[in-house]
């Protein structure tokens, strides 16, 4: 395919952007840049998304695509994501390739990071 197609920016539901900028800021690193009161765009480095001011959740039990993050220090990115205010819903397995686990953001967001470590 000459004109290859990638995913390049991805949105998330959420109620409180203040608290989600504030969670994913300190957890990850990653930057915000805000446009007004409803919506609120992020950079992580590789790739771009926002977050929209709803009251709906991504949840991969509801039929949502599950996020998945890598990080080369799972333990560590466990401990990031409880002491910023994410709670785990799935502990750490292993699976052939690696190990991960799911968590919900402030706002009940699920997503997974995965380490190949």
């Amino acid at each position: 395919m000459s004109n290859p197609i990638k995913i390049s920016y991805i949105e998330f539901p959420g109620d409180d952007l203040a608290a989600i900028e504030e969670f994913y800021t300190k957890t990850f690193g990653w930057t915000f840049t805000q446009y007004g009161p409803e919506y609120s765009s992020f950079e992580d480095g590789q790739l771009s998304g926002g977050f929209y001011k709803t009251e709906a959740k991504s949840s991969a039990e509801l039929g949502a695509p599950l996020i998945v993050l890598y990080s080369e220090e799972l333990e560590a990115s466990e401990a990031s994501v409880k002491e910023n205010g994410g709670r785990i819903c799935k502990e750490i397995f292993s699976f052939p390739g690696g190990r991960r686990f799911q968590f919900l953001d402030p706002h009940g967001n699920e997503l997974a990071i995965w380490s190949d470590k």
